[in-house]
């Protein structure tokens, strides 16, 4: 593994933008775009028209790695904050992240590099999305999540309070070339809140995961699981699928 990666450093130059507000080299802000006070963008970033940017938020921010870390370390581009996105008070965005058009940032959660949070989403306040999650579009995260790397939320999910997901079975015991499995949410997928999913799951299609279960296996398309471990109790009855929801 070696010695961790030696941390960027980028030349950040106060602006009249905002009261506060530090910028870095080929920072592109749309005109109209809001920017609070204290804020610190990166170099590279670009904040679409519409965004706001509110007190505290760190945009851009390079990731630093401890020596055992095995996130890749390869160039990053630079972070794109979508038309009318807003990244809330005390928010990270790290630098080679997305947001797309509408999606929110909430107060003080992380959303790390090459993470991909799609349009109109939200990621709820203190959540924490790991590098190379891909976010789909309208999908809720509610407040105080985990999202391990390598996850992928497909449209329209929802994520309860306190959901912890993981990826590595072997708790940091694995060979240095053996690969991560984050969770895999299918569309309007439900999960309740304090519910762990363990490494690799594949949460069906409109499945619906009680609160505090522990998901050890697949959950099939449409089934109601719940327990520790999570067991298969009935289906998601025709009346509450999202299709029939206005």
């Amino acid at each position: 593994m070696g010695a961790s990666e030696p941390e960027r450093t980028d030349d950040l130059t106060p602006s009249d933008r905002a009261r506060g507000l530090l910028v870095g080299q080929g920072v592109a802000i749309a005109d109209d775009a809001r920017i609070g006070g204290n804020v610190v963008i990166h170099a590279g970033t670009r904040i679409g028209r519409g965004a706001v940017i509110q007190d505290g938020a760190i945009v851009g921010k390079p990731p630093r790695f401890g020596p055992l870390s095995t996130a890749p370390k390869g160039e990053l581009g630079g972070t794109v904050i979508g038309e009318r996105a807003a990244v809330l008070a005390g928010a990270i965005v790290f630098e080679g992240a997305e947001l797309g058009g509408g999606a929110i940032a909430a107060d003080q959660c992380q959303i790390r590099e090459r993470a991909v949070i799609g349009p109109n989403s939200v990621i709820g306040r203190g959540s924490s999305v790991d590098n190379d999650v891909v976010v789909g579009t309208r999908v809720r995260i509610q407040t105080n999540c985990y999202l391990t790397a390598y996850s992928d939320i497909e449209d329209d999910v929802f994520v309860g309070p306190g959901v912890t997901t993981t990826n590595d079975n072997t708790m940091g015991r694995h060979a240095p070339n053996d690969p991560l499995e984050g969770a895999c949410l299918r569309r309007a997928c439900r999960i309740g809140s304090g519910a762990v999913l363990c490494p690799g799951v594949e949460i069906g299609e409109e499945a619906f995961v009680a609160a505090g279960a522990v998901v050890t296996r697949d959950v099939p398309s449409r089934a109601v699981v719940m327990g520790v471990p999570a067991r298969h109790v009935r289906d998601v009855p025709d009346a509450d699928l999202l299709e029939r929801w206005p």
